[in-house]
């Protein structure tokens, strides 16, 4: 683990502070009583980490919202890449963005003030600007350092008249083990890991995972892995398949069947503000995310059954 990764956890261990496609799905799901808006839901928080950048992170944040949200899920994107990609490939221009998670994290604005409506129904986004990059030096000396985006999501359904609550929150992290990152395991129920079908992309998973079991030894006990996604696939080539066959041979069931292909219409998409379930709902990129969006909600039902058995 790197020293500034341990550095930050070491002191914290306080106790917690227009999209047609869609349409008929949206209408189907919004006669549920329980998901209107102002109702009460049970959030769960999914952080998209990968410290290597190029993996799929923000196209996997993107898409999979999209994709959740078409399924009838009420999803939040909350950016924490100082880029700004999730945003931008969401359509949400930068003179939009009167708050940022910038301004969430260093307490000058509440999560709802922040949240922002995009093109897709059921689907909203916190966008992040330029200043979260500073944001480690604003704030390392403070004691509550790791859990400032676990105490912007408390109050966030909170069943107030006229809010619409969310049932997933996707938290897009930056492409390090920085303290952005350390917020985003802090605060999520679980970690979705993007891993691209490439030698080099192997090299620092294990990494990632040991820093995930120190998050959760030290700040958050109830972190666990989700699930590794593979990305990038590339069928032609035979170093792609042996990535796949060696990954779910050492990581077993923690990798989901699902595997997203490299696709022309995926890397095109965001140049247009748009997910590729919108930009091109048939292209076999949609499909991939939509399957993996299906099996996601899959493992969300056995988790529970496991634990109100």
């Amino acid at each position: 683990m790197t020293q500034t990764v341990r550095s930050l956890i070491s002191c914290e261990t306080m106790s917690d502070p227009a999209v047609s496609p869609f349409s008929n799905v949206v209408a189907r799901s919004s006669a549920d009583p329980a998901r209107q808006v102002g109702a009460t839901q049970p959030l769960r928080v999914l952080a998209i980490a990968n410290q290597k950048g190029g993996v799929g992170k923000t196209t996997t944040a993107i898409n999979l919202g999209t994709a959740l949200a078409a399924i009838g899920e009420d999803v939040l994107i909350i950016d924490l890449d100082p880029q700004g990609n999730a945003s931008t490939g969401l359509g949400i221009d930068p003179e939009s963005r009167r708050f940022s998670t910038y301004d969430v994290l260093i307490g000058e604005a509440k999560l709802r003030d922040a949240i922002l409506p995009t093109a897709v129904p059921r689907l909203s986004i916190a966008p992040s600007t330029l200043d979260l990059s500073g944001l480690e030096l604003e704030i390392a000396q403070a004691r509550d350092r790791a859990f400032r985006l676990r105490g912007a999501l408390l109050p966030l359904n909170t069943g107030n008249a006229g809010e619409r609550s969310f049932t997933y929150v996707l938290v897009d992290c930056p492409p390090s083990l920085n303290l952005l990152t350390v917020n985003a395991m802090a605060a999520a129920n679980a970690i979705l890991v993007p891993l691209q079908c490439e030698f080099f992309a192997l090299e620092g998973l294990s990494q990632l995972l040991k820093t995930v079991d120190q998050v959760k030894e030290t700040l958050n006990p109830g972190l666990t892995i989700h699930g590794i996604v593979l990305t990038m696939h590339d069928a032609r080539n035979n170093l792609s398949n042996q990535v796949v066959a060696d990954v779910r041979k050492n990581l077993g069931p923690k990798v989901y069947d699902t595997v997203i292909p490299r696709n022309v219409r995926i890397s095109e998409a965001p140049s247009y503000g748009k997910p590729v379930l919108v930009y091109d709902l048939k292209c076999v990129g949609s499909e991939a995310y939509l399957r993996l969006a299906a099996e996601i909600i899959q493992r969300e039902k056995e988790l529970r059954a496991v634990v109100n058995a």
